[in-house]
């Protein structure tokens, strides 16, 4: 790969990065109402977003061998606990992964 397929390639991801974040302003102007099924999408996509990013963080997991899921069930418990007392997602993100590092490395 040449430096003339390589400046294609960022230049292509150029735009097609400007064109995914202009394009709602162009699509849904400020005196245009937002149809109630986008309003509906925005509101519901990040809960199914974490429940996937959930379902995809235990599909490598085995259940039935050791340590049976044990350290992902503890930071998982942990970064909802952290994130329900504390409304912190950067807190609760980095304290459960340095937990199941931990777990990983010295306990199992």
């Amino acid at each position: 790969m040449d430096n003339k397929d390589i400046f294609l390639i960022v230049a292509a991801l150029a735009v097609a990065t400007a064109v995914t974040r202009f394009l709602p302003f162009v699509i849904f102007p400020k005196d245009r109402k937002i149809p109630d099924f986008i309003v509906y999408i925005g509101k519901i996509l990040p809960f199914a977003a974490v429940g996937l990013l959930v379902v995809s963080c235990f599909s490598g997991v085995s259940f039935l061998k050791y340590p049976y899921g044990i350290p992902e069930i503890v930071c998982v418990a942990l970064a909802a606990l952290l994130h329900w007392k504390k409304r912190n997602s950067l807190l609760s993100i980095a304290v459960s992964t340095a937990l199941y590092m931990v777990l990983i490395q010295f306990v199992f």
